[in-house]
Formats: structure tokens, sequence, C-alpha cells
């Protein structure tokens, strides 16, 4: 018996959203490998902007075309110019309808206790706000975008990256647990609602993997030993195996 998989081979493009590291950057790559080009929104300082070059290179080297943004994803007034650009791209191609993936990975949140010792030390109203908005309710926006300008139609998928965490009790991971929760209310409400133009939407758990944003969670090595313990296989989760899944979804027809 073979293990060996035939090629994957895609059509036209994809948005992916947190696209510089970890599970944003490793898909941005697979979708290029399978044929996707990539408009990938990111927010990088200076000391980061190299690795999104490199992986604009990477991307651009096989042959693909990789569109990046460095701006806020959740700003609303970004959000609508990178959409306004990427409308007017595929206008120019006569592409539209052919975004065929959004990936929303954006992992950007605060990581505080809810009461805390002194309180002024517990998380804040806008705190809060800030994490549910980018780490959960962002997606219905960009979703808003992709769907309501025409840039992805019939066929399209939605995958959002969820965790663990939206029903586990970690330390000073409250805000972010919240808005994994929020995060798979809000996919399985756009599933129902974008079926009939047959688009899905799905969250995606790929397990504890050791992203720049998880290893900045306070106690991470020790709740990611738990993690490695409760896998029937004794590993973590992997950003290549969980893009691979992805490129292999992102090929199936609509039910």
């Amino acid at each position: 018996m073979t293990t060996d998989a035939s090629p994957i081979t895609l059509r036209g493009w994809a948005l992916v959203l947190g696209a510089s590291s970890g599970f944003g950057a490793a898909t941005s790559l697979a979708l290029a490998r399978a044929g996707l080009d990539v408009f990938g929104v990111h927010l990088d300082r200076k000391s980061t902007l190299p690795n999104v070059e490199r992986l604009a290179s990477e991307i651009k080297s096989l042959g693909r075309e990789a569109r990046f943004f460095n701006v806020n994803a959740a700003d609303e007034e970004k959000r609508a110019e990178v959409a306004t650009e990427m409308e007017r791209v595929l206008r120019e191609r006569n592409q539209m309808g052919q975004v065929r993936v959004l990936l929303h990975s954006l992992a950007f949140g605060t990581l505080k206790l809810f009461v805390a010792d002194p309180m002024k030390e517990a998380v804040t109203k806008a705190q809060m706000d800030m994490t549910l908005d980018v780490m959960a309710h962002s997606l219905i926006y960009w979703a808003q975008e992709v769907v309501g300008r025409g840039l992805m139609g019939r066929g399209g998928r939605i995958y959002a990256m969820t965790s663990a965490g939206g029903a586990r009790v970690l330390p000073y991971y409250g805000p972010v647990s919240a808005a994994k929760a929020a995060l798979e209310s809000n996919i399985r409400q756009l599933a129902a609602e974008l079926a009939p133009q047959g688009i899905t939407a799905n969250s995606i758990r790929a397990g504890v993997t050791a992203t720049p944003a998880a290893q900045k969670i306070p106690n991470y090595e020790e709740f990611s030993q738990q993690a490695a313990r409760r896998n029937p296989h004794r590993r973590m989760g992997d950003a290549d195996r969980a893009r691979r899944r992805r490129k292999t979804l992102a090929r199936r027809r609509s039910a």
C-alpha cells in the first residue's frame, strides 16, 4: 500500500488573515504550491518584516502571485481598503468570484486574569473588546467583504483556526478562550447562512502547536506537555500537518 497522494491542484486566489507566521504562513505557502495566488494580510513591525518578504519570495518562486498588506486586519478602514484593492485586481483579470479560500488565523489578544490581586492587573473592558474583535468578530466582517463584493462565489471555503482553549480553563487565557468560543459560534452561523450560496465555513482545531502566538501564553511548556500526553499519538500539533489538511479540504466540492 502506498501513502503517496495525488497532487492537489487549485486555481484562483486565497485570502489569508495572519499570513506572516504560524498557521497562516504555512497555509499560504501550501496553497501557493497547490496553484493559488495569495492575498495576505498581516501586521508586522520592521524587525519581523524580513520573514514576510521571505514568504512572499517563496510564493513568487512557485510561479504564483503574492499580494501582501501590512495592516491591522481588525481596522474597518484598512479592511475596506484591502478589499477594494482585491476587487480591483480581480476585475482587471476577469477573476471575480475566484477567491477560493479565506483563512482566519489572527492571533492577537490579551492574556490576563479576569479577577486579579491587585485588581488593576485584571483584564479591562478595552482589552476584552479588542481580543474578541480581532480573534473572533473580524471573521464576520471579512466574510461580508469577500462575499458581499462578489470576490468569493460558489465552491468557496472559509476556515478559522480555533483551539481547545475555547472549551478549557487555562490560567490567564480567559480573554482568548472567550474569543475562540465566539469564533466557533461565528463559524457555525456563517456556515448556515452561506450554505445556499455553495460556500462552506468550518473551524479547524490543529492541537497545541508551537506557533509564536502560542509560545506567549503563560505556562506554555507545562500545558503543551499535557496536550501531548492527551493526544493518542503522544505528540503536539504541527503547522505543516495542519496546512496539508486545509489544502485537501480546499479541494473538496460543496455537499
